[in-house]
């Protein structure tokens, strides 16, 4: 979009050049872009700004739209509306022949339902008790991630706090719950954390130093 306020000044100057047609003319233009070059780096250092900065001076109209975007990180464009559509038709027709062929090799696997907000509730759940520990298996030493479990506690703690008032209340009550059994076990799990700190540290066995 940068590039629309830069193509605008040259075709201008061409058509005041062929309307005009007059040397003494030309040589005014010429005057008026060269007075322009030494204050161009003064405003930036690079080649390509300074094209850009040329047609915000030539274009006011332009000038906010060119600041923000060069105030904004490089990140791709977003999708237009068509585009998603598009995207969404083909990724639904690629999922469902993925789900035609694990049928085909297993007649027994009925179809699987659709994801909802319930389904993103429990992984972040799901994901937040391993990290504290759960789920390892019997004689085994639990493999806790303190500070992954409390980024996703908050994560769930985010969910909670932008989908207020735009959820059903099954929905909320789901969250609300889950969040709440989720702080709950952190707060028990770095306790007994606190707990193991602050014991001393056991004797050596007789006859070692």
């Amino acid at each position: 979009m940068s590039d629309t306020p830069k193509f605008e000044v040259i075709d201008r100057r061409k058509m005041k050049a062929e309307e005009e047609q007059s040397s003494q003319h030309a040589a005014d233009k010429a005057a008026e872009v060269a007075a322009e070059v030494p204050t161009a780096p003064a405003e930036s250092s690079s080649g390509p700004r300074l094209v850009v900065n040329e047609g915000r001076k030539d274009s006011g109209a332009a000038e906010p739209t060119a600041v923000v975007a060069e105030g904004e990180p490089e990140l791709p464009p977003a999708p237009s509306a068509q585009e998603s559509k598009e995207q969404k038709a083909a990724y639904d027709a690629s999922s469902q022949r993925l789900e035609d062929l694990l049928r085909a090799q297993n007649p027994a696997v009925g179809a699987q339902p659709p994801v909802g907000f319930e389904h993103l509730v429990q992984q972040f759940y799901v994901s937040a008790m391993i990290q504290m520990g759960a789920g390892t298996q019997e004689g085994q030493r639990p493999r806790v991630d303190i500070l992954g479990a409390r980024t996703t506690i908050d994560l769930l703690g985010v969910l909670a706090e932008k989908t207020k008032g735009n959820l059903t209340e099954a929905e909320d009550r789901t969250l609300q719950t889950v969040l709440f059994e989720a702080r709950m076990a952190f707060m028990e799990l770095t306790s007994m954390i606190n707990l193991q700190a602050m014991q001393p540290p056991a004797p050596p066995p007789p006859g070692k130093k």
